[in-house]
């Protein structure tokens, strides 16, 4: 069985070189594609103390978090994962890598033997250091390649969802 876990921030991004409002963050679009394409479960990693919605305070934060290696806490997960094989894991790149609030969930749960397949949103950095990060955080896991997509392009990333899923297809997902 697999599940869809991710984090997503909606109100003021950095999108095509400017700061624009979403009403639906990016990360949370993108895993709604994968859903469509594989029926797994979405599972929403909501902090418990919500983020800034301006951007550039955002932006202070996670860099704060990140430099003093913070765990932002976060709801308790109203599905049990332990029992699924496939985590598809999201987030946006924030500072060159996964937010913090996501480093806590892969501290607070035990993913080993699980297959984990990674994708973010960005504005031109890619995964950053998160694909080298999330192999140091769950390292009896099993990291596939991941999904990086450019958040003012996640809207057309139908195709490229479709692509990065043949891999889980022909391992027997779905």
């Amino acid at each position: 069985m697999s599940k869809i876990v991710y984090f997503s921030r909606k109100y003021e991004n950095f999108v095509n070189g400017k700061i624009t409002t979403l009403s639906i963050g990016n990360t949370k679009v993108l895993a709604e594609k994968i859903e469509n394409n594989i029926h797994a479960e979405l599972i929403e990693i909501i902090p418990i103390e919500e983020y800034p919605k301006k951007y550039e305070q955002l932006v202070q934060m996670a860099e704060k978090e990140k430099q003093q290696q913070l765990r932002p806490l976060f709801k308790e997960l109203e599905v049990n994962i332990d029992e699924d094989d496939t985590i598809f894991l999201g987030f946006p790149n924030w500072c060159g890598t996964f937010p913090m609030v996501v480093a806590h969930f892969l501290e607070s749960h035990d993913l080993s033997d699980k297959t984990i397949y990674p994708f973010c949103t960005h504005e031109g950095s890619a995964f950053g250091s998160s694909m080298f990060e999330l192999k140091e955080l769950c390292p009896n896991s099993i990291i596939m390649q991941g999904l990086p997509v450019r958040g003012s392009r996640v809207h057309r990333a139908d195709k490229a969802v479709e692509n990065w899923l043949i891999h889980y297809q022909q391992n027997g997902g779905m």
